[in-house]
């Protein structure tokens, strides 16, 4: 009696509900009649919501008098009255939400990524990531961006623990990273070993969560007069999520499975190692390592009843080791594990019809863990076999030291942008950032300190924080000629740079009492049973004295104009300038012209020219250690002076001053129907640019410093980087079954050195050929990609292949014996010149989407293993069986991935 009550209850209440609603129904398509699958339509002013299906078709319940709201990325958001109508058909056009952040490159509300004067990616990071499974940022970005390329390192200290990455060829710091259109902060970390970008600062992109992000939007043109310092190459745009209603999430799991060495050992009679028993490897088994799990989830809640909604990303990111086969001085060959957590927030209120307020930032946190080159045994007796930087009592077979950080990440922007009376749009922000790298240097020894000595080593770190704040004005001018858009505004930007110091135990030099040397003059330096001095400081990274630490700051102010003509209908011209003043080198004026002409609806054609420029950072200009640079096993203690040091000025190196810049791109966009082309050639042209220099080694000004070489950062060179970026894409439906799309993204890029500044310095020593090959291996002679999908309502399957190119690399033979003439240069070039062949990497993944609220995946990254393959001689850089080149030595990834949405 009480359960038929309460139904006949529950039926009243919903029959009243619903004496008011209205099932409205009707399809959604684009201004090329194709229809729209996943565009979110929501009943104006509640939560009540529904998405368009694979046809483009809906069916949502609302009031008769409703408003529906129908927006998709990429196209202007419609609203629409019911008024009583149960069919409504939307054409959407494409553009941007008003209340989005605008595509990278234009400040006008009224440009798409299609029709602006530079060349634009935007990139759906979401589909990416759940279908491919590459977890990290960089990943994705290096199969997805035509000039886009990232490689993982191993055996170089910090760059193990961030992966530098570049565009079109130029260095990582020369790249500019905004977070929704704001200046995102750098990493405090700088490429000083062998790996790309030796001598830069670049963006850790991998701080930021993937599973947060919207899309992101690769302006691949240069910008310094619209952004600022670094955007020389261009900017990369990260545009995080801001959906109101919802949780989603996924759990993905993989792991590699490689046998890199197979058959390389018997044909070069080399024996190769793994740290794992410090066993010796035939290259026949195969590894399963690298296992990594990653839990990520998203949910978004609307705030307040105007619009309003804030959006939280959680993400768990676990990745373990991978060991590849390597040389008896190089036995933990292989990628770092990283243990992370990421927390990444959005939001906007608005206040009033005219006025919102807006928030966004996080956390990203990493324990990560990589292998140094391997120390040999102690051998009492023998001086030159015998490696003294071992303790015998604390590992009598020698040892590979394990260089740990934690990397911490936080960041903060909030901001009010409004709409003014006479039409203005104003956006005032402020945006904080810091980025804190701290080394802890794990299973080594301080080798003078003999059998006292710890086998753990907090080795100290550096920071670098950033504070930006802005004022930007923003207006449409629809009645001077075709459309006139003016944007202006100032930025004051403050940064600051440290490095704090490790323990004594992890830098300090000792006597034979067991006391820091302080006074070398009446202290003996500790010796081994053979009567060589012991070394000082942590083995593997040596930790930062007193000496070294460093608190600098320094500001600028920018000011800027950005605007865009619509002369016509078909015919757009844009102007930016900018005047930028710094506090530690001066000031510098730039400018950019672009164009786009629409020939007819289908074919237009576009260029820019612009100037550009990027300032030394305050780490290129601080940055100093000492410490053991490893040649082919032997360590070399070395010094990496700070620019302003008095050693420096003694060597002849300058005041560093910024990198200046020229840049001009001409291409042309296509799209028909189903098919898009966009074809842009590019010449960039840096000056001053700053590298970091090959090994000094004069005794007279070394020799008090106890060190055998010294490098120092100097705007050593200047080049010119040139090529063609193509971008072209064709989707169509399969009758009704699915929907096919293939798309061919390509690089083809030439970088030259033009001049070497050495004034009187020796070329080779200054900045030689191992240097040079570094450079340009950076800017890889093309990348091409094609990628292939077909989706149906319940199944996807997916196909990439991606073909990159030869590189060549110098080993360090050049360091071995380092040539100081050209005669001596030609004789090394054919015994220390490493080519990498060029070779095609396959991804493979299937998903089925099991209800409506999972679906699973599976898949493989570099399905069929493929990895670098060189002349095998022994002297790779990193000690393994090839250097870091782009498809890295991990080897097959499979992995699985279950998506969630309720």
């Amino acid at each position: 009696m009480k359960l038929s009550c309460f139904l006949s209850l529950a039926f009243l209440f919903h029959l009243n509900t619903l004496l008011g609603q209205l099932t409205v129904t009707g399809t959604v398509v684009d201004d090329s009649g194709q229809a729209l699958a996943g565009v979110n339509i929501v009943e104006k002013g509640t939560t009540n919501g529904t998405a368009t299906d694979f046809d483009g078709k809906y069916q949502i319940s609302v009031a008769k008098n409703a408003t529906l709201i129908f927006s998709y990325i990429g196209y202007n958001t419609t609203e629409k009255i019911v008024n009583g109508n149960p069919i409504i058909n939307i054409t959407l056009t494409e553009g941007m939400l008003l209340s989005e952040v605008q595509v990278v490159g234009s400040r006008s509300s009224k440009r798409t990524a299609t029709d602006t004067a530079v060349p634009i990616d935007v990139l759906d990071v979401a589909d990416i990531a759940t279908t491919t499974g590459k977890v990290e940022v960089n990943d994705i970005l290096q199969y997805a961006a035509p000039s886009f390329n990232a490689s993982k390192q191993s055996g170089s200290d910090g760059a193990d623990h961030i992966v530098p990455a570049s565009l079109r060829g130029l260095g990582p710091d020369q790249t500019l990273v905004l977070i929704n259109g704001k200046r995102r902060h750098q990493s405090s970390l700088v490429n000083i070993f062998g790996t790309r970008g030796r001598g830069n600062s670049g963006t850790d992109l991998n701080a930021i969560p993937s599973s947060a992000i919207k899309r992101i939007e690769v302006l691949r043109d240069g910008a310094s007069a619209q952004y600022g310092s670094d955007a020389i190459a261009g900017v990369i745009n990260i545009v995080l999520k801001d959906n109101s209603q919802g949780f989603t999430g996924g759990i993905t799991y993989g792991g590699n499975s490689t046998a890199i060495g197979e058959g390389w050992a018997e044909e070069s009679g080399e024996t190769l190692y793994n740290v794992e028993g410090k066993n010796r490897l035939d290259g026949k088994s195969r590894n399963f390592d690298g296992i990594t799990t990653k839990i990520d989830a998203n949910y978004g809640m609307p705030l307040g009843e105007n619009g309003g909604f804030v959006n939280i990303t959680t993400e768990l990111l676990s990745k373990e080791k991978t060991l590849r086969p390597g040389f008896s001085w190089r036995k933990g060959y292989g990628s770092a594990a990283v243990d992370g957590f990421n927390f990444m927030i959005n939001s906007a209120v608005p206040v009033g019809d005219k006025t919102e307020v807006y928030a966004f930032g996080g956390r990203n946190f990493r324990d990560t863990d990589a292998y140094a080159f391997s120390r040999d045994a102690y051998i009492q007796g023998d001086a030159d076999a015998s490696d003294n930087r071992t303790v015998p009592s604390l590992y009598p077979d020698g040892f590979t030291p394990r260089i740990t950080s934690l990397i911490t990440d936080v960041s903060v922007s909030a901001g009010i942008r409004h709409e003014m009376e006479n039409g203005w749009n104003v956006d005032f922000n402020n945006t904080y950032g810091k980025n804190n790298f701290h080394y802890y240097i794990k299973e080594s020894n301080n080798a003078s300190m003999k059998e006292a000595s710890p086998t753990d080593f907090d080795a100290g770190g550096h920071f670098l924080a950033m504070n930006t704040t802005g004022l930007e004005f923003n207006k449409y001018f629809e009645d001077i000629a075709s459309g006139l858009n003016i944007a202006y505004g100032l930025e004051y930007r403050t940064e600051n740079f440290g490095i704090f110091a490790g323990e004594e135990s992890s830098y300090a030099l000792y006597d034979n009492n067991g006391t820091p040397i302080s006074n070398p003059a009446s202290q003996t330096v500790a010796t081994d049973g053979n009567g060589q001095d012991l070394p000082g400081g942590s083995q593997g990274f040596p930790g930062y004295s007193p000496d070294n630490e460093v608190d600098r700051s320094r500001s600028n102010y920018g000011i800027y104009v950005d605007s865009e003509l619509n002369i016509t209908d078909n015919f757009m011209v844009a102007g930016a300038l900018r005047f930028e003043d710094y506090s530690d080198f001066g000031n510098t004026f730039n400018f950019k012209l672009a164009s786009r002409y629409k020939i007819n609806n289908d074919l237009s054609i576009r260029g820019s020219i612009s100037t550009g420029f990027r300032a030394p950072s305050l780490a290129q200009l601080y940055y100093n250690l000492i410490f053991n640079n490893i040649v082919a096993g032997e360590s070399v203690p070395s010094l990496l002076s700070a620019n302003n040091s008095t050693v420096t000025k003694a060597f002849g190196i300058g005041q560093l001053n910024e990198e200046k810049a020229f840049n001009a791109s001409l291409g042309f966009t296509y799209r028909k129907k189903g098919f898009t082309a966009t074809i842009d050639a590019y010449s960039i042209t840096v000056k001053d640019r700053i590298i970091l220099t090959d090994n000094f080694t004069d005794q007279a000004v070394l020799g008090p410093l106890k060190v055998d070489a010294a490098q120092f950062f100097a705007n050593g060179v200047d080049t010119r980087t040139s090529g063609i970026d193509m971008v072209l894409s064709y989707e169509t439906w399969v009758g009704d079954a699915g929907k096919i799309k293939v798309g061919l993204i390509g690089n083809i890029n030439d970088l030259k050195i033009k001049e070497i500044h050495n004034g009187n310095l020796n070329q080779f020593t200054f900045f030689g050929p191992f240097s040079q090959a570094y450079l340009k291996a950076a800017a890889p002679d093309y990348k091409f990609g094609l990628n292939m999908r077909y989706s149906s309502e319940k199944f996807d399957a997916n196909l990439s292949l991606t073909q990159f190119s030869e590189v060549t690399l110098q080993d360090f033979q050049w360091v071995e014996t380092p040539a100081t003439t050209q005669a001596e240069a030609d004789a090394l070039f054919p015994v220390a010149t490493d080519i990498y062949k060029a070779k095609m990497v396959t991804d493979a993944s299937v998903g089925y989407q099991l209800n409506s609220n999972l679906k699973f995946t599976v898949g493989a990254n570099n399905l069929f293993n493929t990895y670098p393959t060189s002349q095998f001689d022994g002297w790779t850089d990193q000690g393994g069986l090839a250097d870091s080149v782009q498809m890295g030595s991990d080897g097959t990834y499979i992995f699985g991935r279950l998506n969630f949405k309720f």
